[in-house]
């Protein structure tokens, strides 16, 4: 008979917009193990799985503290209060989270000093949606817009809350019938119970006790920091930005390179420093969708992108804002996970600003293997080749520009644009496998500038630093032989050293060398 064995979250703090989307465990009939969904329009051996999901609301108020809202207040700011500021401002966990905040909480008692709203919702206005009653005390009675609003949970059709039953001073209302569930502001600072029975297809009574789960108390979706960003000289010379935040001149374009940190590597361990439910692909998903598009480039280059969020996500929603995708997954040589999780490099470009005339595609593995075979003795190609084969990738693109800047002299030419996006190999220890990826590639570009006349655009996550040979290669053409970084080079692929050298004009490398990744 079918049944569950284990129920889990990947985070257990639940954010309001983030779809919750537990990992139900099954056993079949046959023994076998599975975590696919069995429906009741699709039962096996007579059964399916039902799923609800509850608020539980306590009779005791409860606050919520402003800065850590994983935390309990335990002190008000009445300053706050007095300015008629929002009451989930004026929250803290403890006297010295309200005292390294005061900095930027007093901001709030100006801002409210001073603000004036024409259409008199100053509060609206000033500190966003949550309301007072959303994001501050939270109180177990049952408010008039708890009691009539319906929800929509999956593909499941819309229906109203319901109070399922009362036990010791709570209160279990009925806000979910799918697998899984998008917390709301009604759920800031309450409990969420998830349930999953195995259900008989004839009688539709449940078999066995349910499997529940129990979140922490749901946080409203913490503001992202601003980025501090950097000036560079001479950019702001390119254009004047239109209404839309694009370049107004029409020989210019906009381009954003990021390396947004594929989920496979936003672990716990490696990113202790940061909370469970920030490294949550469901969170940082939202945060980083709302970035690229707020920059609102022309073209943007995404590194770290896994084959699947690709798939499902980047590509239909960057679709709706008018961009086409490409993408070249890594190969997977070295790795030995998941096929659909491995991660790629993702180039986005405006429809209507550019059109799609021709895409490379560059294995490093392909040029290690090739390498080897020339330039390397017999008895080390095997140890070259566990040097040099990372499985790292270029995705190389042609794009015809719908926009000119040729003058009447040529008022038919082509204006082409090649873009390359990689992602060169982290390991700070293989230097020379970072100068011999960035060479490889630049050798393959200059074979595509030789057969056309055509400026190159070079993006990517060098995971190296200014000064350092693959920075020196591809903004000065050249690495000084003298360079430290040339010491490393077991293999003697980097000699003689006159060969690191290449002809294109990258005359303003403005590529960001180590690049910030989102968590």
């Amino acid at each position: 008979m079918l049944s569950v064995l284990r129920v889990h979250l990947p985070s257990d703090i639940p954010i309001v917009g983030c779809e919750l989307s537990p990992y139900v465990l099954l056993r079949r009939p046959d023994k076998t193990f599975t975590t696919d969904d069995v429906p009741e329009s699709a039962p096996l051996d007579g059964h399916f799985l039902r799923y609800k999901w509850y608020r539980i609301q306590s009779d005791r108020k409860v606050a919520v503290c402003s800065v850590h809202p994983s935390e309990q207040a335990t002190l008000q700011c009445l300053g706050c209060v007095k300015a008629k500021i929002p009451v989930a401002k004026s929250y803290h966990c403890s006297p010295k989270c309200f005292s390294d905040a005061w900095q930027h909480h007093r901001v709030l008692h100006d801002r409210a000093a001073s603000a004036v709203n024409e259409n008199g919702n100053e509060e609206e206005e000033i500190f966003g949606r949550f309301n007072s009653t959303g994001a501050g005390v939270i109180s177990a009675s049952l408010t008039g817009s708890a009691s009539s609003t319906s929800l929509i949970n999956g593909s499941t059709p819309l229906y109203p809350t319901a109070v399922t039953q009362r036990s010791g001073g709570e209160t279990w209302f009925e806000v979910g019938r799918s697998k899984t569930y998008t917390p709301t502001t009604d759920d800031i600072g309450h409990v969420l119970k998830f349930e999953c029975v195995v259900i008989d297809a004839e009688t539709k009574l449940p078999v066995g006790h349910p499997n529940t789960l129990l979140t922490s108390r749901v946080i409203p979706a913490p503001s992202p920091s601003p980025r501090r960003l950097i000036s560079v000289g001479g950019a702001d010379m390119m254009g004047q930005l239109d209404s839309d935040g694009r370049l107004s001149s029409s020989g210019t374009f906009t381009v954003l390179s990021y390396n947004i940190l594929s989920d496979s590597y936003a672990s716990s361990e490696l990113y202790s420093y940061c909370p469970s439910w920030a490294l949550s692909w469901p969170y940082r998903r939202q945060n980083l969708l709302r970035e690229i598009v707020g920059y609102r480039a022309d073209i943007v280059c995404l590194q770290e992108v896994q084959c699947d969020h690709f798939d499902e996500f980047f590509a239909p929603e960057l679709d709706k804002h008018g961009y086409q995708a490409l993408y070249k997954r890594k190969t997977n040589e070295v790795y030995s996970g998941n096929i659909h999780t491995i991660d790629g490099c993702a180039t986005f470009f405006r429809r209507d600003r550019f059109s799609h005339v021709k895409k490379y595609e560059v294995e490093f593995n392909k040029a290690a293997q090739s390498l080897t075979e020339v330039a390397v003795q017999t008895t080390q190609k095997k140890v070259a080749l566990n040097r040099l084969v990372k499985d790292n990738v270029a995705l190389i693109v042609v794009l015809e520009a719908k926009f000119t800047n040729q003058g009447a002299d040529n008022p038919g030419k082509r204006q082409l644009l090649c873009v390359a996006n990689t992602h060169v190999n982290v390991q700070q220890e293989l230097k020379d496998v970072k100068i011999w990826q960035v060479h490889t590639l630049l050798k393959g570009l200059e074979k595509i500038a030789a057969s056309a006349d055509i400026p190159m655009l070079v993006c990517g996550d060098f995971n190296s630093v200014p000064g350092s040979a693959p920075h020196s290669l591809l903004a000065m053409g050249k690495v000084d032989p003298l360079h430290p970084d040339l010491l490393v080079d077991p293999l003697a692929i980097l000699r003689p050293h006159s060969k690191l050298t290449h002809q294109l004009p990258l005359v303003n490398f403005l590529t960001l060398m180590n690049c910030f990744k989102q968590s």
